[in-house]
């Protein structure tokens, strides 16, 4: 059928509603249905939006919106405006007009209306009718946790934080629970702030006193949410952290050693952690090159230990020399440890300790060997002395006269007589 001329004003609205098809009586069976009043949909899937018509209709595209009035935004529509994750679930169909909307992101989230439009005169569609709406939560998994620890490394005994983070997670509730190996931690409260793009960032720290046989231990951030269908974990193992300095003992073998023999230094450098060592060596301050270098070696615990050695040779100008092992440990200030050289017989004027000691010890006995000479000489003198005297004395009494009497006696009768007799005769 032909349109008429439009040459009478009265009748130009009745032709080109007529011509247009948008004056066209909507069908009593219409129906438009848009049954999911509520969808939960986790983000990375893809979201199903249904919408289905029945009935006879005027002229006029089908579109999905986001939210009404003047804040919409199209997220259909059958002239290509559609958003690029926006696809058509039954292609070509004038009946179904579900969609789907891929790799779902936590801003999808809305409410969501599927309308049916007419077109106008003015070129403008015009709400025919539209479906109840369809109101999408989105909730999203929370990313792998990740647990940092300070930038420097720290000494036995310190404490120091660590912190676990994670976020892109919806809903808000979270929970996050520490670990040391499989011993529980307390940790501060954590802190749950909201991302840009409608999701959540939570971030906890605990305080760790590191101990010297955490080389081998770990922490571990366990993060816990209703997405989740077992607890997500972030570890970190302590040794980035820890650093335990070396123990370290010089000693030489021989020592004392004999004039021109050869003695070994070792500069034993025990627990430490890192392996990161470097050692040299100085004779009274100057530096002793050294061949054969050693490796550390492991120990059970995981802590290292390290054997340097040097040989010097024992002359007898470098009795009393001062041989030091010089100790860098892990990038640390060198630190000095020191032993002695000494010479057990070098000749005069250069005296071993050891030596020094012995002659010491060889006069003092000479001393009171020649101590007890002399008293025993002086013994034996006075006991001589003391028996010439007792001996002098006695021959001196023998030989003294014996005493007079203090009286004389009268003569006996007969005896002057008797001499004169005798001298006559």
């Amino acid at each position: 059928m032909l349109c008429p001329s439009p040459g009478a004003p009265c009748q130009l609205q009745i032709f080109l509603l007529l011509c247009l098809g948008v004056g066209a009586q909507l069908d009593q069976n219409f129906k438009l249905q848009q049954p999911q009043d509520k969808v939960l949909v986790t983000a990375g899937e893809t979201l199903t939006l249904n919408c289905t018509i029945s009935g006879m209709a005027e002229l006029g595209p089908v579109m999905w919106l986001k939210g009404l009035g003047s804040g919409n935004k199209t997220v259909y529509g059958q002239r290509g405006d559609s958003l690029p994750r926006v696809t058509r679930a039954v292609v070509g169909s004038n009946t179904d007009f579900s969609i789907h909307i891929r790799d779902v992101e936590p801003e999808d989230m809305g409410t969501y209306y599927c309308v049916k439009f007419a077109r106008t005169v003015t070129g403008v569609p015009e709400v025919l009718q539209r479906g109840s709406g369809t109101e999408v939560s989105v909730q999203a998994k929370p990313s792998p946790p990740l647990v940092s620890g300070p930038e420097q490394r720290a000494m036995p005994r310190q404490s120091v934080p660590f912190t676990c983070t994670t976020g892109g997670f919806l809903p808000k509730e979270i929970g996050v629970k520490w670990f040391k190996n499989k011993d529980p931690m307390t940790a501060q409260p954590p802190q749950v702030t909201e991302e840009p793009v409608k999701s959540y960032r939570v971030s906890s720290t605990v305080m760790v006193t590191l101990q010297k046989d955490d080389v081998r231990s770990q922490l571990i951030c366990e993060v816990q949410h209703s997405t989740l269908p077992a607890p997500l974990r972030g570890t970190y193992q302590l040794s980035r952290t820890l650093r335990v300095p070396p123990s370290v003992e010089v000693r030489a073998e021989p020592s004392p050693v004999e004039v021109n023999k050869t003695v070994t230094f070792t500069c034993h450098m025990k627990e430490f952690y890192p392996a990161n060592m470097s050692v040299s060596w100085l004779e009274n301050g100057i530096e002793i090159k050294v061949e054969n270098i050693s490796r550390p070696s492991e120990l059970p615990r995981g802590l290292f230990e390290l054997r340097r050695q040097v040989e010097v040779q024992a002359t007898e100008e470098k009795n009393g020399s001062t041989i030091t092992c010089v100790v860098v440990h892990d990038a640390q200030a060198p630190v000095n440890y020191s032993a002695i050289l000494w010479i057990s017989n070098p000749a005069q004027g250069g005296l071993s300790k050891g030596s020094q000691m012995d002659k010491g010890a060889s006069l003092l006995s000479s001393l009171g060997l020649l101590w007890v000479c002399i008293l025993l000489e002086k013994g034996l003198l006075g006991g001589l002395l003391f028996f010439l005297f007792k001996r002098m004395k006695r021959r001196a009494q023998e030989l003294l006269p014996y005493p007079a009497p203090s009286q004389s006696l009268p003569p006996r009768a007969g005896s002057q007589g008797l001499a004169t007799a005798s001298t006559v005769m």
